[in-house]
């Protein structure tokens, strides 16, 4: 089993900045692509950023502001976010492609998609 864990949010004030970050655990074998989505109040889960090796690829919104990258010794994902607006606010997500290893670490199972818990952004003077 891999767990994703966020961490990083809060509250912050327009123009401010805040770094999230995202541990996977487990019986890792590989990470492929790792990423963030966000969900606000009354609106569907979106796309944020997505890293694969050397590959980056953001939402619109966030271009210029928000920075993705990963460190893949650690197996983690981190979220720089820079000159957040009030329609930054939302749930935050980590998502993750990861191939892990059966129970008795000999074989290793196809790739598969998880997701963390969330951790709140609120951009709010």
């Amino acid at each position: 089993q891999v767990q994703l864990v966020e961490s990083g949010g809060g509250l912050v004030q327009p123009g401010g900045s805040l770094r999230l970050s995202c541990a996977a655990s487990g019986r890792i074998f590989s990470i492929n692509t790792m990423g963030w989505y966000r969900q606000a109040p009354g609106k569907q889960r979106e796309l944020v950023a997505v890293i694969t090796t050397g590959i980056t690829n953001y939402a619109d919104s966030v271009k210029g502001r928000f920075t993705i990258s990963r460190d893949n010794a650690k197996n983690m994902v981190y979220l720089q976010m820079n000159s957040l607006k009030p329609e930054d606010t939302a749930v935050y997500y980590c998502n993750a492609d990861v191939r892990s290893r059966t129970t008795d670490w000999k074989a290793i199972l196809p790739s598969r998609n998880y997701w963390g818990q969330g951790t709140q952004v609120t951009v709010s003077s």
